[in-house]
Parts: C-alpha cells; structure tokens; sequence
C-alpha cells in the first residue's frame, strides 16, 4: 500500500510540475533553464548583397578526410574561400590524437572575431564563444577547431569597419598535404577540373556522319550548318577511325589559336579536322567555298569539323568572330602535317578522360577506406 501511495504521489508531483511549466512558459530560459546571452554589439548581419562575389569552395570529387585518416604533424596547407575579401594568407594545421586545430594566418586586422557558423548563429551565440582575432609580432591570427579537410566549413567574420558579421565558407584542401600522411592518395583537383573543362567542351561524337547528323540548309527548319559549293577532303591511307593531327596557325592578330595536336577524323577515306578555338565568339567558318558553323552549343570554346583540303601547306580559311559586337571575318592559314599523325590519346582532350578515370578510381578508393574505417570505429 505504502509503495503504490508513494508512486502516486511521485505522480501527482510531476503532473504538477508540467502543468506550472505549460502555464508559465517564462520560467524555461529562467531560472530552470538559463539560456545564453547575445553578446551586445554584435547582432547585425550583413545582406545578401553586402557580401561582395562569392565562389564556390568545394571542388569536383572532393571526400572529407577527417584526423584519423592523417597521421599526427603540423602541416602548411592551401584553403579556398568563398570570398576575395576574407585573406588568408598561410593555413598551418595541427594534426594530434584524432583532433585537429588550424592557425590562419590573415592579411589584415579587418575581421576582429570569427564563429563557426553562419551569422545569424553568430548574432546570437555569447561572446565566449567567438574566436578572436590575435595580433602578435605583426601577425594576425585566428586559431580554429578543425573537423575535416575537403569539407565546406561556416567561418562567420566580424567586420571591425562595418560592425556586422559576414557569411564565408573555408576548405582546407587535403590534396595540399604532403605524400604518404594521408591512409589513401588523394588526387590533384587543379587537375580533375581542368581535365573535366576540356572533356566538357568536346564531349560528343566523333565520326563525321554523326557530326554532320541533323545539318540543315533550310533556315525555316534550323540554323544552316554547311553552306556553299562542297570542299573536296584530301585522300588519306589511315583506316576510317579518329586520331590526332599537329596543326599550326597564322593569320589574324595573333590572340586566337587553335589546339595542337586537334582530331584527325578519317571517314570513307577522306581527311577531316576537329578544330576546337582558343574563343567561344567564333561563329562560323569558310573552307574554298563551304562554310560550317560552331558545333558548340553550351557557350564553351568553339568547334568546327572542317575538311582538310592540303597537307605539309597552308590551307586558306576564314573564320567569323562576334567578340568584337559586330560580324567580323578574319583570315587565317592551317597547316597540318601528315608525319605527326598519332593515336587519338595525344589530343589533350583525350588525355584528359584518363585522367577524370584515374582520378574517379582514386576518389571512390578513398571512399571506400573511409567507409571501412569509420565503420570500424564504429
């Protein structure tokens, strides 16, 4: 009887206690609850707009690499923020029994605390919890935790000129580490993005027919694609198929250019040119009497498949550029020279699927480790 009276009462005590919390909502964040203050002169936020350019900060493939992938060690890393204006000078970081903190060095004393946040938590976290600015033998300093490098981290900034906090995000990029501290190779980014830019720009078919599929003269039905007296292409020994070609260029101003080595497509036994220009305002151009149009059509570098009328001498073309406003075509000469013809893979393109493959490779590898590895902790 004692016992079930006892949880009775325990009852009756907690069901009152609710009821006076739900009735008096004030006292959570009082007495029973104390919150945290803002700290005073420090709740504005910059605008949107206030933020000045903003660029991305991760990077193709990029997997977080947390402490326990890297061994122990102080290493001088690169980082990339979102904004010009947040300099960093030098990231030293600190690798010690799973943690990790990191040293920016700042250009300039214009930043006087960060938070890792966005700013709006920062406008309402206490002052205890900024991170300040350290001035010490003409540097400027701002030590932080770090949780993993390749991984977008919230750096809200106080700007001691405006008084607000401003919004950027850090990656400390792992691929800057030195061989052999991390448990799996980490790939060049510089790398992949270049090789993924030029892949971008030429992706797509190869064999001429395909190239040519859905040309039409009819501008009621599409834009012209080949125009004028047809250019006979000059004979070639090599089976049908694609390969690579050097290619020189004259003419013009000397700015534009074309790369080198560019595709040589072999098609019926004829001899075709896969041009990609160093510009993305070239619209058309004109071979004998035959114009062809720009292939690209996502605003990336142009690309014309033209056909190759002489070999070992300057061929004559005209080529239309609109960086400039209006229409203006320019003159130029190509030669291709029939002993640099090589397989496909010496086009620079082409190198660069190999190395989106490898990097891929490296990337899901790296993956997979860290999987195994947190799970193993786990």
């Amino acid at each position: 009887m004692l016992k079930t009276a006892g949880k009775k009462i325990i009852c009756i005590l907690a069901g009152a206690i609710m009821i006076c919390l739900l009735a008096e909502p004030a006292l959570i964040g009082t007495e029973l609850y104390p919150a945290a203050q803002a700290a005073e002169g420090y709740e504005a936020v910059a605008s949107y707009s206030e933020m000045g350019a903003i660029r991305d900060t991760l990077r193709y493939g990029m997997t977080p690499i947390y402490p326990e992938d890297v061994e122990d060690g102080t290493y001088v890393v690169g980082t990339e923020c979102s904004s010009p204006y947040f300099r960093i000078l030098e990231a030293k970081v600190t690798v010690s029994e799973g943690e990790m903190t990191a040293v920016l060095t700042m250009a300039t004393e214009s930043y006087s605390h960060v938070y890792l946040g966005t700013p709006e938590e920062a406008a309402a976290a206490p002052y205890e919890d900024y991170i300040p600015l350290v001035s010490e033998n003409g540097r400027f300093t701002f030590t932080i935790p770090l949780e993993a490098f390749n991984a977008g981290i919230n750096l809200a900034s106080f700007s001691v000129n405006r008084q607000k906090w401003y919004g950027r995000q850090v990656v400390f990029d792992a691929g800057t580490l030195p061989r052999g501290v991390t448990s799996y190779v980490i790939p060049d980014y510089d790398r992949i993005e270049d090789a993924i830019r030029l892949y971008d720009i030429t992706r797509g078919t190869n064999s001429v027919g395909e190239l040519y599929a859905g040309m039409v003269d009819d501008e009621d039905a599409g834009s012209p694609r080949r125009l004028g007296e047809p250019v006979e292409p000059i004979a070639m020994e090599e089976a049908d198929g694609v390969y690579s070609i050097d290619v020189d260029m004259t003419g013009g101003s000397g700015r534009a250019s074309v790369t080198s080595p560019t595709w040589l497509i072999v098609e019926d036994g004829k001899g075709y040119a896969k041009l990609l220009w160093s510009s993305s305002y070239y619209d058309y151009m004109v071979v004998g009497g035959e114009t062809f149009y720009n292939q690209t059509t996502d605003g990336s570098n142009s690309t014309f498949v033209i056909p190759i009328t002489v070999m070992n001498e300057p061929m004559r073309v005209i080529a239309d550029t609109t960086a400039m406003g209006d229409p203006l075509e320019i003159e130029y000469e190509l030669t291709f020279y029939a002993d640099s013809i090589g397989g496909r893979g010496r086009v620079p393109q082409e190198a660069s699927k190999t190395v989106i493959l490898v990097a891929l490779v490296i990337i899901i590898g790296g993956g997979i480790v860290n999987y195994f590895v947190k799970k193993k902790k786990k």
